[in-house]
């Protein structure tokens, strides 16, 4: 079941629902159809049944050639690849008000380099004594 949601790609004939919302290769809905009738489309115009959206009902088919799926995948792969979740980083920095001048021009180029690299900085003060 979850491997099913995550791949994108051709169905084919095993589809655990019996009504059907269809597209067609050219984006235009034909409306909701029977299991039957889909298969019998595909066939018809040689093309492939693939799941676009599964928590709508019904769920939403649509008819594709083997060269639109896999360009669907690449597309699919590029825009994972350009929006990685990876967590942010956060570096933290803290230092006393009674720092020596060349300490503070130090610290002050360490935070420059992790704001370039796109690093969530925090700074502490420390009030000298």
């Amino acid at each position: 079941e979850p491997k099913r949601k995550a791949a994108f790609g051709s169905v084919g004939r095993r589809i655990p629902y019996r009504i059907l919302h269809v597209i067609s290769q050219d984006g235009e809905s034909l409306g909701n159809m029977h299991r039957a009738e889909a298969l019998k489309l595909m066939d018809q115009q040689e093309l492939k049944l693939v799941l676009l959206r599964e928590d709508v009902e019904p769920p939403v088919y649509r008819l594709m050639t083997g060269q639109q799926i896999h360009e669907e995948q690449l597309r699919r792969a590029e825009k994972k690849k350009a929006s990685p979740k990876q967590g942010v980083v956060q570096k933290e920095l803290s230092f006393s008000s009674a720092i020596a001048k060349n300490d503070l021009e130090t610290k002050t180029k360490q935070i420059a380099q992790w704001i370039e690299k796109k690093y969530h900085v925090k700074i502490t003060i420390r009030q000298a004594k």
